[in-house]
């Protein structure tokens, strides 16, 4: 049975960092981004992300099915990219290098798969680093670091309980896939993977039903016992910002100006080697 996708305590130096460092470097990771199109800071922020990935010793069983639903939302978005705008390539780098004929009035040219590679750069460039912060985050600890940097505890407490919800969602859509194998569709191994990513997608709308009762019942829990009454409260758990933490922050903050520095160097977020 594949393991959850939450918080497992292991020794290295990323899971003894403090929730609010790695959450200020997700943040500020996911910014630059989602705002470059330099494929050159793209590329050096992927192989960073698979380095701090393997760092982190996360294993592939605690994040496979997550992969597979982004895997699967990126193909799907890459396709409805070119089908709804073939040619963006072409408007962006001001030129158009045809390599071969589909259908119709599509033809796949060079500028429209450079343009849809930096796509998928910049998602595989977040991805590694959103697992990376689920499942080397403590939420109470999370939680309690943020309300000690002055966020109220009422924000600090929802993303914490976020975070402990994620793998209840997961266990659901075990459910539900055991459910929809015992009705006969195949979402094993032995199945393509097109097949595959094909009966994850039909899990979505019973997960959503599922996630909504269960949101229900969260708030009406909370609400029976008087959360957010108080205007503070005390925390069990708390991890003070230590030098790893600074050195980690500052490295972020010079390497996202850098990168936006060499992003607009020429004026332009898209990175441009036909010209």
């Amino acid at each position: 049975m594949a393991r959850l996708l939450t918080y497992a305590e292991k020794d290295t130096w990323i899971h003894r960092l403090s929730g609010v460092t790695k959450m200020i470097f997700f943040l500020l990771w996911s910014i630059v981004g989602m705002i470059t199109y330099d494929t050159r800071v793209l590329v050096v922020m992927l192989l960073i992300s698979l380095v701090v990935f393997k760092i982190s010793k996360t294993e592939w069983k605690q994040v496979g099915t997550v992969f597979l639903f982004i895997l699967f939302f990126l193909v799907f978005n890459l396709v409805v990219i070119f089908l709804f705008s073939p040619y963006e390539g072409e408007k962006i780098y001001g030129q158009r290098t045809d390599l071969f004929h589909l259908f119709g009035n599509y033809y796949v040219t060079k500028e429209q798969l450079f343009y849809e590679l930096n796509i998928m750069l910049k998602y595989f460039t977040v991805i590694p680093v959103v697992l990376m912060f689920m499942v080397t985050t403590n939420p109470s600890e999370f939680a309690a670091s943020l309300n000690r940097i002055g966020i109220s505890y009422n924000v600090g407490y929802s993303i914490a309980i976020a975070l402990r919800y994620v793998p209840d969602v997961q266990a659901d859509f075990t459910k539900i896939r055991h459910a929809q194998e015992a009705r006969g569709i195949e979402m094993s191994k032995k199945a393509s993977l097109f097949n595959r990513l094909k009966s994850m997608a039909a899990i979505i709308f019973p997960l959503i039903f599922s996630s909504m009762d269960r949101i229900d019942v969260v708030s009406n829990a909370m609400e029976l016992r008087g959360f957010g009454k108080n205007k503070k409260r005390t925390w069990y758990a708390g991890r003070p910002l230590k030098r790893n933490d600074y050195f980690v922050l500052i490295f972020v903050v010079v390497f996202c100006a850098a990168a936006l520095i060499i992003t607009f160097l020429d004026g332009s977020r898209f990175y441009n080697p036909f010209s």
